[in-house]
């Protein structure tokens, strides 16, 4: 195991109210496994890639809960750093993000090797070193390491995306976290970065990356499991083959439905939607948070949060449907 993330609640907190956005989450991360976060816009999955990866600015607060990682053999509690310290010791080298829209957010005025160097300077590393190692990763992502001398804007966007995960990788985190890193490229590009992604995997690299998208067609090109969030909760989790082969919960089942695949029995049947919205996380409904649109709702989900249970080996779902409880 690599990391363990144990109850957690990340609310914005605002002048007057709270919006939940992660609210009681807990699972682990593999070492060697790729998963994805699926859910809907406003699901949390942002707001949980921000908390894995200690990225925490006001008006966000870790509430309540613990985020463990395994450094140097044993787990550290990294929710108890201090800035500085997730600075210094957690990112690039334990664990790196990619944010959306990442590439979009290079400077259009720095080359891309003056990121190699603040890098250098952030992490007292030695400039040269390091913009040889960047050189070596540019290749290795399948780009001319006279790129590096460029400016972001002369870049193409698959270019600049491969760019940045290059920069990303360059001290081989253990853990990386791409958030929608997709979603702007088309689809050529898309796999393009999808095989570079599984080769820095393959070449040890980084060891485990969770790959956060509202896209499940792409991301059951490489996933392991499956995590999927509705509301701030984690509804299901799975392996992939089993999530694709029979999802549990009903908006699991929702968002499957609502995309097209290639399979004969997925075409026949043609795409549907999940009726209604999700909630205000401000004041979220009570009981279960999918009730007011869940097909199946019974009186239980409308008074009581159902908890994530493992029903069946390697498979948690957050469901009454399939606790002892209502029974």
């Amino acid at each position: 195991m690599l990391l363990k993330v144990e109850n957690a609640k990340a609310y914005y907190k605002l002048e007057k109210v709270s919006v939940k956005a992660v609210d009681g989450v807990s699972f682990e991360i593999f070492e060697d496994e790729v998963v994805g976060v699926v859910g809907e816009s406003g699901s949390g999955k942002t707001t949980l890639s921000n908390l894995v990866s200690m990225n925490i600015l006001k008006p966000l607060t870790l509430v309540e809960g613990k985020i463990l990682l395994k450094i140097n053999g044993e787990f550290k509690e990294i929710s108890s750093m201090s800035r500085e310290e997730v600075k210094k010791k957690l990112w690039g080298k334990e664990v790196t993000i990619v944010p959306q829209s990442a590439m979009n957010a290079l400077m259009p005025t720095i080359r891309m090797a003056k990121y190699v160097e603040h890098l250098a300077h952030s992490h007292d590393l030695a400039e040269e070193k390091l913009l040889a190692k960047a050189e070596k990763r540019f290749e290795e992502v399948g780009l001319d390491p006279l790129w590096l001398k460029r400016y972001p804007f002369e870049l193409s966007g698959g270019m600049k995306q491969r760019a940045v995960i290059a920069i990303a990788t360059i001290l081989n985190p253990k853990l990386l976290i791409v958030d929608e890193p997709t979603s702007a490229l088309d689809v050529v590009n898309q796999r393009v970065f999808l095989k570079v992604l599984m080769q820095l995997k393959r070449m040890g690299i980084v060891r485990s990356i969770i790959f956060i998208t509202h896209d499940i067609a792409t991301v059951r090109q490489i996933a392991d499991r499956m995590i999927v969030m509705y509301a701030g909760k984690i509804v299901e989790i799975s392996s992939m083959e089993e999530i694709l082969r029979k999802p549990l919960h009903p908006y699991t089942r929702g968002l499957l439905n609502s995309v097209l695949t290639p399979e004969p029995e997925i075409r026949k049947r043609g795409i549907s939607v999940i009726p209604g919205a999700p909630p205000n996380l401000i004041s979220p409904p009570h009981g279960c948070r999918f009730h007011p649109r869940c097909p199946h709702v019974m009186d239980i989900c409308k008074e009581k949060d159902p908890p994530l249970e493992e029903v069946e080996e390697g498979r948690r779902v957050a469901c009454f449907l399939y606790s002892e409880e209502r029974r």
